[in-house]
């Protein structure tokens, strides 16, 4: 799936033992894969204190511990695999991210995914302003046979929020996934509007949304960091959609936000069909990434 440490394996077989040229070679790799510089130094410090206590030099011994210590990362607190569906019905997911990243087409596969779960859904067009995402929206659920709510363009998202609510409840539906707008080059205003729209499901359904799922597009690197900080801080990030998971992804980003924001990584989508989605694994992860 990844090609995130494309040359561990030649870090592994060129060494017979770990040295200075072996332990800046690993950390040089783990930092070209997309992991933070904080993280990185983690790694190779706690890599370094096992090796010398436990006074192994062994690559493939490190190897192993490795993977073991960004499992430890991935699998820290919450659970990573776990949506927050429950009663008082309807859940409610507000899907947020930046333009471009696959937002609309995440919320179709969760949809969908969710669907062949028996689960009710109903989605919301609140991204009332990119040109034809309610369209693009109302596609995919008539594909699927799900409502969709939704106003004119440029119309208020909180008040298409607020009648997708509505409708929710009058049709007995389990979840709401609601779609929301990205442009960046606005962030204020956008953090304003979906503190807005926040506000309303608050208001409306008498708790904070159930999920606040950021997605993010595994080919972005480091910026991915920022974008979930931005998010974070602004209106709380429950969960993080990685997508456009293929052979040329580096997903190293998943390790960075993970220990660097505490933001679990809860699912992953890959491939252009509509059943391209998966629940994130982590020791699938750390065993395609490292081998």
């Amino acid at each position: 799936m990844f090609k995130l440490f494309k040359n561990l394996n030649y870090i592994w077989n060129k060494f017979t033992k770990a040295g200075d040229d072996f332990w800046d070679l690993l950390e040089e790799e783990l930092i070209l894969g997309n992991i933070s510089f904080e993280t990185a130094d983690m790694l190779i410090a706690r890599l370094k204190e096992y090796s010398y206590k436990e006074n192994i030099s062994d690559p493939a011994s490190l190897k192993n511990q490795l993977k073991n210590y960004i499992l430890d990362i991935l699998q820290d607190g919450e659970s990573n695999e776990l949506l927050n569906i429950g009663s008082p019905r309807p859940s409610v997911f507000l899907i947020v991210g930046v333009n471009g990243v696959g937002k609309t087409s995440s919320i179709a596969k969760l949809a969908n995914l969710l669907a062949k779960s028996r689960k009710k859904i109903i989605i919301s067009a609140a991204d009332t302003f990119r040109a034809a995402a309610i369209e693009q929206i109302q596609y995919f659920g008539e594909k699927m046979g799900i409502e969709v709510v939704h106003h004119q363009r440029f119309s208020d998202p909180g008040a298409v929020v607020f009648d997708s609510l509505d409708k929710a409840v009058a049709k007995d539906a389990d979840i709401v996934i609601i779609d929301t707008a990205g442009r960046m080059q606005t962030s204020s205003n956008l953090m304003d509007e979906l503190k807005k729209i926040k506000r309303v499901i608050e208001k409306k359904i008498g708790r904070e949304p159930d999920e606040i799922l950021l997605v993010i597009d595994s080919n972005v690197g480091q910026n991915a960091k920022s974008q979930a900080e931005i998010f974070n801080d602004s209106i709380g990030v429950t969960g993080i959609i990685l997508t456009k998971i293929d052979s040329t992804s580096k997903g190293g980003v998943v390790i960075t936000i993970k220990n660097d924001l505490k933001i679990p990584i809860k699912l992953v989508t890959y491939g252009e069909k509509i059943d391209n989605i998966g629940y994130f694994n982590p020791l699938e992860f750390v065993n395609e990434l490292i081998g």
